[in-house]
């Protein structure tokens, strides 16, 4: 008897064993097929403060950067064009292109080229339309632009012309300056119009864009031309890595000049052995098929050369 207790003892205590060894290798089993369904940490994208410049200007003139508000209004307008990446890519892009057109006008009418980054605010150097109608680079509403000697109408819309345009912004830049003293308040009443900046000026009896109270579209305005020449000047500083080749290249183009009715712009286009949209591409003041001018007047026709299609 006692031979088959101490057999039945043994017995136990190797279902014991056995049964904790299926258990351990049980927990084993659940542990790995926890571990497989474990994900890896994601990676987290580091995103930094844009760092202030000690000192900025506009057209020579000083930012009051001790000034907090100047300070955040700088600030937010650098935090959204940098962190904003592909619309300030292509306004880069843009610029390389279109300055050597746009430049020289500013030089020729003695108006500072910071005005340059004030298309670049207004339509990121694009020929676009916003939806009060302003149009072009610059953003020329239809009064101004005929005011400012501008031809607007079914077949010729100046507005859209790269040179005239500028030439129109520029004298308008000019009359601004000449009434309100500062470059920075012309830029200012570009965007609000010279009689809503004089008439808020008077009334909170300011002499600077800087000490003013004005809509958030106006606050806002000076500062974001300002970023955007920083940002376009300094690309590296804000995390921009282009190299020359990332950018449009400018346009290389002859001149002919028109003086008489074109039936077809389209057959016009054909005499140079270049497509419609060719043509167009660099005379986008062309509103129609075709060109009346009943009067004769002289109008220069960009013609693109073969080696830049």
């Amino acid at each position: 008897m006692k031979r088959n207790f101490l057999i039945g003892a043994i017995g136990s205590v190797v279902i014991l064993l056995f049964a904790l060894m299926i258990s351990h290798q049980g927990v084993n089993v659940l542990s790995t097929v926890a571990q497989a369904d474990e994900k890896p940490e994601p990676k987290t994208v580091k995103t930094y403060p844009v760092a202030l410049p000690a000192q900025a200007d506009f057209c020579g003139e000083a930012v009051p950067m001790m000034d907090r508000d100047a300070q955040e209004r700088l600030d937010r307008e650098l935090l959204v064009n940098t962190y904003w990446q592909s619309q300030t890519l292509l306004i880069m892009k843009e610029y390389n292109k279109l300055r050597p057109l746009l430049e020289p006008v500013l030089r020729e009418y003695k108006v500072p080229t910071d005005f340059i980054f004030l298309a670049a605010a207004e339509s990121g150097f694009r020929n676009v339309v916003s939806p009060s109608n302003a149009v072009g680079v610059w953003q020329l509403l239809g009064e101004t632009a005929r005011q400012y000697g501008l031809e607007v109408n079914d077949e010729v819309d100046e507005r859209y012309h790269f040179e005239k345009s500028t030439e129109a912004a520029c004298k308008y830049l000019l009359d601004a300056y000449n009434r309100f003293g500062s470059w920075t308040n012309a830029a200012a009443a570009y965007n609000m119009g010279m009689d809503g900046f004089r008439k808020t000026k008077d009334q909170q009896l300011a002499s600077s864009y800087y000490d003013m109270m004005l809509s958030s579209e106006t606050q806002r305005y000076v500062f974001r031309i300002i970023a955007l020449k920083e940002i376009i000047t300094n690309p590296q500083r804000y995390g921009f890595e282009v190299t020359a080749n990332d950018l449009y290249q400018p346009y290389r183009f002859d001149e002919v000049r028109v003086d008489t009715p074109v039936q077809s712009w389209g057959a016009f286009a054909k005499n140079f052995n270049l497509s419609y949209k060719e043509l167009k591409i660099l005379n986008p003041w062309m509103r129609s098929h075709k060109l009346t001018n009943r009067q004769a007047k002289s109008y220069t026709v960009y013609v693109m050369q073969k080696s830049t299609r």
